[in-house]
């Protein structure tokens, strides 16, 4: 699968723009601020119909305009694919595959897998486990398209149960019957989404050490751990045990929406101890796991959008992790960088053909 083109109207600092792309390697070169991840970004709303930085849509329409539009073709499986994401102000957001609009925006997810790696990846290490459980549920959300339903399900009895919960407080009164259903809601769905994402993880784990461990040349020793209540009791027992607790909280305090996924370095948490380079190198090694297996249960290779990575990445570990994901088993590639020549200098080390658009103010021109 790989981005034929991509044409921009009103998009982020973007009044209008269209783009050939190459099979392979893709780069966007610029200053700051002139619109290089914008396109990614774009790329991105093509593939997962949001935005990867700001989950606001109307945000992303330029200043002074009343819409955006976002139109690439691609090439799936030998086959020619428009999709067409479009946004008036105060509407709905339209989104067209072959100019036929989606039901839900949920049966778009995982037809046109993508990975991105950018410096808001540091999310992932520094914030709360909600921003760990969200890139577990995105990767398995591309491969499993019964997955998002059953997450949304899920939070929807977890949000009756919570509103019950606020209710006892007010009146003093605990409709038991009610709970016990509301309960055995939670426990059907987070039952299943429990053993989705621990088959995740261990199908997910090895992909990532052997991307880290080619990254840093088994520099270190680092480890992704899967932290669930449910993995020490059944989730029944612990929705029981913890009732009086929720009722104080006014909140639901087991369950799947407190699982974590705890990364490692040594036997030290990666947050606390590990220098920026090994939390870059941590993190790349992760986007490229994911990447790894999305293309072993999506049997075709997706997207790699890379932005901005040769910061924090010495030359040596940039020349080889290009030479990775140009020479082995990688698709189309979009790169950003400040640095034109440095992009054409490590392309021409490792001998491999780039494309390369240069960005400035929101125009873009074939170089």
């Amino acid at each position: 699968m790989w981005l034929k083109n991509i044409t921009l109207l009103n998009f982020k600092n973007y009044s209008s723009a269209e783009l050939r792309f190459a099979k392979t390697v893709n780069a966007f070169v610029g200053n700051n601020g002139a619109g290089k991840t914008n396109l990614l970004d774009a790329i991105h709303y093509l593939c997962l119909c949001k935005s990867y930085f700001n989950p606001i849509d109307s945000q992303q329409i330029k200043a002074d305009e009343d819409l955006f539009l976002i139109q690439g073709d691609f090439d799936r499986q030998e086959k020619n694919e428009k999709i067409t994401c479009g946004l008036k102000r105060n509407q709905k957001k339209q989104f067209k595959r072959n100019k036929k609009e989606y039901d839900k925006l949920a049966h778009h997810i995982g037809l046109f897998p993508l990975v991105m790696i950018s410096p808001y990846d540091v999310n992932l290490i520094m914030d709360g486990s909600e921003e760990r459980r969200k890139f577990i549920d995105n990767v398995i959300s591309q491969t499993d398209s019964n997955y998002l339903d059953e997450l949304i399900i899920y939070n929807k009895h977890l949000l009756n149960r919570n509103s019950l919960l606020k209710q006892v407080a007010v009146t003093r009164k605990l409709d038991v019957t009610l709970l016990q259903i509301l309960d055995e809601q939670l426990i059907v769905s987070g039952n299943k989404i429990f053993e989705k994402r621990k088959q995740f993880l261990l199908d997910f784990i090895p992909l990532f050490n052997q991307h880290y461990s080619f990254i840093t040349e088994d520099a270190e020793q680092v480890s992704l751990n899967y932290q669930s209540q449910l993995n020490e009791q059944k989730f029944e027992d612990l929705l029981n045990q913890s009732i009086e607790k929720d009722r104080i909280l006014e909140r639901t305090t087991t369950g799947i929406h407190k699982d974590e996924l705890l990364f490692a370095i040594g036997d030290m948490p990666l947050k606390k101890f590990g220098s920026q380079g090994q939390q870059k190198s941590f993190l790349i090694a992760l986007k490229l796991a994911q990447y790894s297996y999305l293309q072993k249960f999506r049997a075709f290779k997706p997207l790699l959008l890379l932005d901005d990575i040769f910061d924090k990445l010495d030359d040596h570990r940039v020349r080889k992790l290009m030479e990775m994901v140009s020479h082995h088993d990688f698709g189309q590639i979009f790169i950003t960088d400040t640095g034109r020549e440095r992009v054409l200098s490590v392309f021409k080390e490792i001998n491999v053909e780039v494309t390369l658009f240069e960005v400035e103010n929101g125009m873009i021109k074939h170089a």
